[in-house]
């Protein structure tokens, strides 16, 4: 299977990606715990069907020493007990600003508050900034229709 669009190979293309990849590099520089930043990438792009960026985020938290029971567990986080309630709240405010067509009115206040008792509020910019960066990701890629299982921990520098 080929991509739609070569991405690399594409200048405007290019020029996107770099410019959101920079705004990444913030997010993963910010006191927000990687192992949330991966989470948080992973199960986006579980609920958005983007094979890349499941195949990158997983690969990259094995990587970095994530559990794969961990891992597996990400698509049922509610019956999982392996999450810190921080992360539950942060997995809980991905699915709802991920799915955020499919409720009226957008993230509920519940959802806020209870990710704000778990982070600070550079951090929940950071969560805010991540789930808005991951959904771009799995946009791009899941229109370009862009394989997914070759992907190398650290591939893209």
């Amino acid at each position: 299977m080929d991509a739609r669009l070569n991405l690399f190979a594409n200048q405007t293309a290019g020029a996107f990606l770099k410019y959101i990849n920079s705004a990444g590099k913030v997010v993963s520089d910010s006191t927000l715990p990687s192992v949330t930043q991966e989470l948080v990438k992973l199960r986006a792009s579980q609920i958005n069907g983007c094979g890349m960026c499941t195949d990158m985020h997983s690969k990259d938290a094995l990587a970095a020493g994530e559990t794969q029971t961990r891992l597996n567990l990400v698509a049922a986080w509610r019956e999982a007990t392996v999450f810190t309630d921080a992360e539950r709240a942060a997995l809980e405010l991905t699915e709802q600003g991920t799915r955020i067509a499919d409720a009226a009115g957008g993230v509920p206040d519940e959802v806020w508050a209870n990710a704000a008792k778990h982070y600070d509020e550079d951090q929940l910019a950071a969560l805010v900034s991540l789930i808005a960066l991951i959904n771009a990701y799995n946009r791009v890629n899941v229109l370009v229709q862009q394989p997914a299982g070759h992907y190398r921990p650290g591939m893209f520098g």
